[in-house]
């Protein structure tokens, strides 16, 4: 099972990475849009993991264009602040607030890719 995880934070994606290989994840880190989007083209990952606030491209634009090409790619937008309110992330298949505690996470990335 590949994990993209996609935030401008270098502590958290090698938090998420380290974590999620525990688990048995291959997992690929990307700390911008424009990286992942590139990662998400040479090889689609099985589950994305976006933050929304990144400069340049923002998690928004990145959710947009992975879902124009892969409609069925389970996507869980991950902030430290609340966008439930926000009808663009309502593309996104989950919604996870950033937490050092990633069991919400977790379970989440298990809901949605276990078919």
């Amino acid at each position: 099972m590949k994990v993209l995880i996609v935030d401008d934070d270098p502590h958290l994606r090698a938090l998420y990475k380290e974590e999620f290989e525990d688990e048995g994840y291959e997992v690929m880190i990307a700390g911008s849009g424009a990286e992942a989007l590139e990662m998400f083209e040479k090889n689609i990952p099985d589950v994305v993991t976006l933050d929304i606030l990144m400069p340049g491209m923002d998690g928004i634009e990145v959710l947009r264009k992975m879902k124009e090409k892969k409609p069925d790619l389970p996507i869980i937008m991950s902030t430290a602040y609340d966008y439930r309110d926000d009808f663009s992330v309502w593309a996104s298949d989950a919604y996870v607030v950033k937490s050092a505690d990633l069991a919400e996470l977790k379970s989440t990335i298990k809901k949605l890719t276990a078919k």
